[in-house]
């Protein structure tokens, strides 16, 4: 067991590798090809920003699978199994649609047919789902069909899903991150644990997909330096996809041979443990949700479930008050408490301490989302290794110089001390950035919750 895991971490360290030392290439790339859109409406970032992120990250996706490919523990996969060049198929498709799209602006009626196809290639290819485990029934196999429709529902949902959570710096990798750690863990139980093959691909379409996110995290954490694009949200959201179809309906109840008893009284017995092959979705709850709350609020106001606006979770967080870096934690937060959650439960499901943890990290969860405002102070003698932000005032010379606020209140309210309307010349010419310092990187902070209006109304007034 300990050659196949030294075989993933090699096959992650070079897919991240990879994928970190394209990035800064495909960045210049990126400004010279002009791949650096005006700033829209319901952008956070206040500077134009190079996309194409997703070049960086396919490279990383070819690396991981060819290097995988090579070695003695996983080259079996794929001399015995068609699903990595199922996946290759449908995220280069995929891929080149996202590239377009990051230059050109294709339509989204494009891009939801280009999805479509991607996940047609896979199915043609063999990355489909065969049968359903579903309790009081037993396995209930499914026809060409009917295994072709849901597969490609679940690849445009889940790509979807990870393109609608992709609008603040490292937001989209980190919560892909977190979700393909937990579900690698799963399908490593899977194999290992019950010597079940089927789940072998996902295993290695996970680590992938976690080398192609940490790969990327370090030029696209705030302030983000280049943005991924819909080329590398739609590609680690296919990825994703492709890993729990992959595993979902490939495995047989009777193949774990835990209970005894008929097929029916198998799958009811275990239903726990095939809860994140049932609810793949559960992985990327946050997102998922999202995406409804998104097409029902605009169809609600009369708009196309397309129409881009700002009202996702993650701009209801800064809205609330909270900066754009805690704002991304506190979604890693709640997507590694489903993720592991859901894991954990169907490992240990008869273990009450297992719910019980959930209950109170939920709670804990909770009491962050009511407290925008508070913003933590390190000890002195950690100083030295945090943020300016999160140090304390020593004396009034260095609250003079704007070093360092005594509160998360004053820093919000240094800017703008002036009431509306009374502004002096002086503080009409200073760029009201309250929470973040905007730089040469691109992407901060926005401001207090009354410079959303304001912004709306210069578009608007255009």
């Amino acid at each position: 067991m300990g050659q196949p895991v030294r075989d993933y971490l090699l096959t992650l360290c070079v897919t991240a590798a990879v994928t970190y030392l394209l990035t800064g290439p495909v960045r210049k790339f990126a400004i010279a090809i002009g791949a650096m859109p005006a700033i829209r409406a319901r952008d956070v970032h206040r500077e134009p920003t190079p996309r194409l992120g997703g070049i960086a990250m396919f490279g990383g996706l070819c690396a991981g699978l060819i290097v995988a490919a090579h070695l003695h523990n996983l080259d079996w996969v794929f001399q015995l199994s068609t699903e990595p060049r199922a996946l290759l198929s449908g995220a280069a498709l995929i891929w080149l649609i996202g590239v377009l799209d990051d230059k050109f602006e294709i339509d989204a009626l494009i891009k939801l047919g280009g999805q479509m196809i991607a996940a047609a290639v896979m199915v043609i290819q063999g990355l489909t789902i065969l049968w359903l485990p579903i309790p009081g029934v037993g396995t209930v196999a499914l026809t060409q069909w009917q295994g072709t429709l849901l597969t490609v529902a679940l690849v445009v949902i889940t790509i979807n899903a990870v393109n609608f959570v992709d609008g603040l710096d490292g937001l989209a990798a980190g919560m892909v991150c977190i979700a393909a750690a937990a579900f690698f863990l799963y399908t490593y139980r899977l194999w290992y644990g019950h010597m079940i093959e089927a789940a072998a691909p996902a295993a290695l379409f996970t680590v992938i997909l976690m080398g192609m996110c940490l790969g990327f995290l370090p030029h696209n954490m705030h302030p983000a330096r280049i943005f991924m694009g819909d080329s590398g949200s739609m590609l680690i959201g296919l990825v994703l996809a492709a890993g729990a179809i992959s595993v979902t309906g490939r495995v047989d109840p009777d193949t774990m041979r835990l209970f005894a008893g008929s097929e029916r009284e198998a799958t009811h017995a275990m239903l726990p443990v095939f809860i994140p092959l049932l609810l793949p979705l559960t992985i990327i709850a946050i997102p998922a949700a999202d995406l409804v709350l998104a097409i029902v609020r605009r169809t609600w106001n009369g708009q196309s479930p397309f129409a881009a606006d700002r009202g996702h979770l993650h701009h209801r967080l800064l809205e609330i008050g909270h900066s754009h870096s805690r704002a991304v934690l506190i979604m890693y937060f709640w997507s590694a408490l489903i993720a592991f959650g859901a894991v954990g439960y169907s490992v240990h499901s008869t273990s009450l301490w297992i719910v019980l943890v959930i209950m109170g990290m939920s709670a804990l969860g909770l009491v962050l989302l009511l407290l925008p405002r508070f913003t933590p102070r390190a000890p002195y003698w950690a100083e030295r290794f945090v943020p300016p932000r999160y140090r304390r005032i020593r004396d009034k010379g260095e609250a003079a110089e704007g070093t360092a606020p005594s509160s998360g209140a004053e820093a919000q309210q240094g800017p703008l001390e002036a009431p509306m309307g009374q502004k002096g010349p002086e503080s009409q010419e200073r760029t009201p950035v309250v929470v973040g310092v905007s730089g040469v990187n691109g992407a901060t902070a926005i401001g207090p919750r009354s410079r959303f209006s304001d912004r709306d109304r210069a578009e608007s007034a255009r």
